[in-house]
């Protein structure tokens, strides 16, 4: 049974939570003894991948059961800060999933990995935590949901500021209507991705460099592609990711999917002025700068069903790039990473006061709904959802005009050329597999 973030939160605090759970009543075809923590396994532990892994096996219903990740010596060494050894890591993420101990994984891999792993981790009936965004084509995101429902696993996405006590509070505010009728919101101005031609560098020792090019074709290594971000970083290259439009914009985009009830559905429409985006192409290492400012054009906006218009940026004012601002007919709220501010400023200072809401453990509460079932906070179908919109708005920018979207068949249904740009091709040997 699917429930509300709202009716979770409210029952949370009346259930009483085992410890441990046994693998009986987990998801998926997991099967534990009595009393046995969640196994859990790390796959692209990383800059981001470290934290999420170290975090959830130090619960205490998780425990630690190997890594992973290309570059083997950084999976040992976080093998070994995670209490194990470094024969406990690997560099095929296939392995951990024939591990029977393994419950449970989390991944961190660069976007272009994520639909890969987390589709054959779910038909392998292990729980997952990906981190956002949750993938990099729409096709990719709902196969993705397909695969968790289709073995019952638990499927977090990383977006932490669901569990942060200001933007549960501003959501839920804004949710039951606290700012009255929301007239438009205007969220940041998130850049599309560009080329990378990059010159070729030695590959370190320890890394499988073909590897990581995974479902892409192979380009030369260098290290300013290998880092997420450097001069620049695979995060601001195409097809490794979609950019700061997901990498931030799923922070911020996924706060006004949450606070508009939006968040199982999508835009109707996508409005784009100004031409096509001409893609800059990266030759040589330099910074963000010159791409960002390349790429955040033409400006966007979009509506949803409901009238309400969302734009990424207006009249030279942009919010936070964690969240949004929120004109309502009784007040203005602004979310912005673990805090809010309203007009009038004594509204949120109220809010702040006197909400019961308190911070969660991100990581604690994927773990407590593997073991009772519930929906998690960031539950792969909003993820989803949110890494959807974030897309469409980078391909309308690639197209140079308005689009119209059916939220329901997840399609454009007024250009084929921009339906091509939902899926992508994939490299001999990584190709997602039938759900």
């Amino acid at each position: 049974m699917i429930i509300s973030r709202r009716n979770f939160l409210k029952a949370a605090s009346a259930i009483s939570i085992p410890m441990f759970a046994s693998r009986e009543i987990f998801g998926g075809n997991g099967k534990v003894g009595a009393n046995e923590r969640i196994g859990i396994a790390g796959i692209g532990v990383g800059r981001q991948g470290n934290y999420v892994f170290l975090d959830s096996c130090k619960q205490p219903m998780g425990q630690a059961v190997c890594t992973c990740d290309v570059y083997l010596p950084r999976a040992q060494n976080i093998a070994k800060r995670a209490g194990l050894t470094e024969a406990d890591a690997c560099q095929d993420y296939r392995k951990v999933l024939d591990r029977k101990d393994v419950d449970a994984i989390v991944t961190a891999t660069p976007e272009h990995w994520r639909a890969l792993i987390c589709v054959n981790a779910a038909l392998a009936g292990k729980h997952i935590y990906a981190e956002k965004p949750m993938s990099l084509t729409v096709t990719e995101g709902r196969l993705m949901v397909k695969a968790a429902r289709k073995t019952g696993v638990v499927f977090q996405v990383g977006s932490m500021q669901r569990s942060m006590r200001a933007n549960q509070i501003a959501c839920k505010f804004i949710q039951d209507g606290g700012l009255g009728k929301i007239s438009e919101v205007i969220a940041a101005n998130y850049e599309t991705p560009w080329k990378c031609a990059l010159p070729e560098q030695p590959i370190p020792e320890g890394l499988d460099w073909d590897t990581w090019c995974g479902p892409t074709e192979p380009v030369p290594f260098n290290h300013d592609l290998f880092t997420p971000r450097a001069n620049p970083g695979w995060l601001s290259f195409m097809p490794y990711s979609g950019g700061e439009m997901t990498g931030w914009g799923t922070h911020g985009l996924d706060q006004v999917q949450l606070a508009l009830g939006m968040q199982e559905t999508g835009p109707t429409e996508i409005f784009v002025d100004g031409d096509a985006l001409e893609l800059p192409v990266y030759e040589k290492s330099e910074s963000r700068n010159r791409g960002n400012r390349l790429c955040n054009t033409p400006r966007l906006s979009y509506s949803y069903a409901n009238g309400i218009r969302v734009w990424l940026g207006k009249d030279g004012k942009e919010s936070n790039r964690g969240g949004a601002i929120f004109f309502g007919e009784n007040a203005k709220m602004e979310i912005f990473r673990a805090n809010l501010k309203t007009n009038p400023r004594e509204m949120g200072e109220e809010l702040l006061r006197t909400s019961p809401i308190q911070n969660l453990s991100h990581t604690r509460n994927w773990l407590e709904c593997i073991q009772t079932g519930a929906t998690p906070l960031d539950d792969c179908e909003y993820g989803h959802r949110t890494a959807s919109l974030c897309h469409i708005l980078n391909i309308a920018r690639l197209m140079g005009r308005s689009l119209k979207w059916d939220p329901k068949a997840e399609r454009f249904t007024d250009c084929e050329a921009a339906n091509a740009l939902l899926s992508r091709p994939y490299r001999k040997g990584y190709v997602l597999p039938e759900v």
